[in-house]
């Protein structure tokens, strides 16, 4: 099924819809469900510690009412809940977190038979960096995607992640679709 496409600009740290010209651009739809999936904010839940110190638990309001969800068991909410991993400091607990988060962000696709399975691992390849690995398991094959946040800690202090992936890129067993961070969105090769 193809859809609308998205592409992550990583200087923005945004999403926006494909252009060429004056057409949209479309895709099969994993790439733009796994943007919408990780980086459209989840609510926190009543116990979730709010990085900026407000009481905003936001979420898409596309979503509620939650209490209408809620009468029929666990609202089913659309994005993720790594917006709360900004200003955690990067170690094991929050690797652990993220690959949580992002597990739970893209459940749907199980649920929904889109995947056959999600898997998600967190690492940090070298001193301020959050890497999230996400492979997708459709009918097959596999597609992995691949996001980097940068830190930006002062000097001495530990190393709070990033809200912004510094890039994306999607791998395909069968090679078809190889998407990197062009540092001005992504870019299809």
């Amino acid at each position: 099924m193809r859809d609308i496409a998205l592409v992550w600009n990583g200087a923005l740290g945004e999403a926006d819809i494909a252009l060429a010209g004056s057409d949209l651009l479309t895709d099969d739809g994993l790439q733009t469900a796994v943007i919408v999936s990780l980086f459209t904010d989840a609510p926190a839940d009543p116990g979730d510690a709010i990085p900026d110190g407000t009481t905003d638990r936001r979420g898409w309001w596309g979503d509620m009412p939650v209490d209408a969800a809620a009468q029929t068991g666990t609202p089913d909410v659309t994005g993720s809940k790594l917006w709360l991993l900004d200003r955690a400091v990067l170690n094991a607990e929050t690797l652990a977190r993220a690959e949580s988060y992002a597990l739970a962000a893209l459940a749907w696709m199980k649920r929904d038979g889109v995947a056959g399975n999600v898997t998600a691992r967190a690492t940090s390849p070298q001193r301020g960096w959050l890497e999230l690995a996400i492979d997708i398991f459709q009918a097959g094959s596999r597609r992995q995607f691949s996001l980097a946040w940068a830190a930006v800690a002062a000097a001495g202090a530990p190393a709070p992640v990033a809200v912004v992936p510094a890039g994306i890129v999607l791998r395909s067993d069968s090679g078809a679709a190889i998407v990197s961070d062009s540092g001005t969105g992504i870019v299809i090769a």
